[in-house]
């Protein structure tokens, strides 16, 4: 009898976890993401839908859109998703791309660069600090940083090419 209970219990506990992480089956295509920087969070969306939701960290002045290189801030607006590489300083990273016409036209006009190198990236691999430090608050340059794990399904998940925008 106890065996049976303890069956049940695995079991139960198996099938709330796979019900808790939805699966997302070929169908399903990722076609935008959607950074909502207020919230500290990143979907994946098809079709206007929320497949995943990440937490991220941002530019280490958060608050309004990059205006020239070096300002700490993670750009606003629509970009694309450009290409990727692996990274020996943040586990793998996706390039946005930034600038637009748009933020080089307002750096310009301040009579300095732009900026360049806004990239979707996982976090240091630091003995020093873990990666729970890096999760808690905003410390990129620009960037957006996300858990190494998430990093690793987003990347699997998001083609070259996808659509990004990001919003206050």
């Amino acid at each position: 009898m106890r065996w049976l209970i303890v069956c049940c219990c695995a079991l139960f506990a198996t099938l709330s976890q796979a019900m808790s992480t939805p699966v997302l089956d070929t169908a399903s295509k990722v076609d935008k993401v959607l950074v909502l920087k207020s919230e500290r969070k990143l979907h994946l969306l098809s079709r206007g839908e929320i497949l995943r939701s990440y937490r991220v960290s941002l530019g280490k002045q958060p608050n309004g859109p990059k205006r020239y290189q070096g300002d700490r801030r993670t750009p606003e607006g629509f970009y694309w998703i450009d290409w990727r590489k692996p990274s020996d300083k943040y586990n793998l990273s996706m390039h946005i791309s930034y600038p637009n016409a748009r933020d080089q036209h307002l750096a310009q006009e301040k009579g300095l660069p732009a900026g360049d190198m806004i990239m979707i990236h996982g976090t240091p691999l630091d003995e020093e600090y873990p990666e729970w430090y890096f999760h808690t608050l905003d410390w990129t340059e620009g960037c957006i940083a996300m858990r190494n794990r998430d990093m690793q399904e987003v990347w699997s998940l998001v083609k070259d090419g996808t659509l990004i925008e990001i919003r206050p």
